[in-house]
């Protein structure tokens, strides 16, 4: 399972986790990644002069290299995971069973919450809308994880209607509350307040994060073909904004070149303070795989390590 489009059904997030993780794991294997996923996940390579009493020898046997079984004490990452669920995440609109923003968040938060339990790990939720809604700590029992799979499939399920977004807000209070130098994995389309009074806002929050020695990846959550690329019919339509509801009905094309070059001028003001922060910035467009979110999570996991 490798894209959004593929999901029908969410009754079980967990299960589906699985499958992500799964079909991401064999594409290592097939991929120039290959001894990247299953040995990254669970050893450490060996280093020449330590006991070579903890060498896997049968991953040896497999990829040639050496490994050294991973301990529960040397798993100890912290992540918290950060969803934006405001209105704004729930387009497009799931009326035919297609996916939306919100769904591609959960079920790519779902899947990395399977890798980290796999590992040991210890994992927390926070999700906001123009308040914190969950910020639940990280923690690593089985009965939590199967709390922070539930919280995931109502977020699915459930449509916040007209909820604004305070992401500015939200973050200084995950800066504050989550444990120091966790990995904070943030997913959210950031379409908060454009003024540039807001965009200051966001920004000194993404800032906090840092300041309080987290680490930070963003997956900038779109639908690029809708959202960015604009590509709509030549006709007139009724857009209405999501968090608002308000309505405003116009021709596409009368707005396209206007809105693609608001929307290419913010995107790289936000690449460019994220870079400027030490965040990984991560483009996340709903109609690509899953292999966009898990391969940067694993790389930054391998770093902290």
């Amino acid at each position: 399972m490798q894209k959004l489009s593929e999901v029908k059904d969410f009754e079980n997030i967990e299960l589906l986790a699985k499958q992500v993780v799964e079909g991401f794991i064999i594409g290592l294997h097939k991929s120039p990644f290959h001894g990247f996923s299953v040995e990254f996940a669970e050893h450490r390579i060996y280093n020449p002069g330590e006991t070579t009493k903890n060498i896997d020898w049968k991953v040896f046997a497999r990829t040639d290299k050496m490994f050294v079984k991973r301990y529960e004490e040397e798993t100890n990452l912290r992540c918290q995971i950060v969803i934006d669920a405001s209105s704004s995440m729930y387009f497009p609109k799931d009326e035919k069973g297609y996916g939306n923003k919100m769904k591609f968040s959960v079920l790519c938060a779902a899947a990395l919450i399977n890798l980290l339990k796999k590992q040991r790990d210890a994992v927390g939720l926070s999700v906001f809308t123009n308040h914190l809604l969950i910020n639940t700590p990280a923690k690593g029992s089985l009965q939590h994880i199967e709390g922070l799979f539930a919280n995931l499939e109502k977020l699915a399920k459930q449509p916040f209607e007209n909820e604004t977004t305070d992401a500015a807000t939200c973050l200084h209070q995950i800066a504050e509350t989550a444990h120091r130098r966790s990995l904070v994995i943030i997913f959210s389309d950031m379409f908060d307040n454009f003024s540039p009074e807001g965009r200051e806002k966001l920004y000194s929050a993404m800032q906090h994060l840092r300041f309080n020695k987290h680490e930070v990846i963003l997956f900038h959550v779109t639908d690029k073909k809708l959202e960015e690329s604009f590509a709509f019919e030549n006709r007139p339509y009724i857009f209405t904004d999501m968090e608002s509801g308000e309505k405003v009905k116009l021709h596409a094309s009368e707005v396209k070149e206007h809105y693609t070059k608001e929307v290419i001028a913010y995107k790289q003001e936000l690449k460019q303070k994220c870079g400027q922060f030490k965040i990984e910035f991560i483009e996340a467009d709903i109609e690509e795989g899953f292999r966009q979110v898990l391969l940067p999570f694993l790389t930054k996991r391998g770093k902290m390590l």
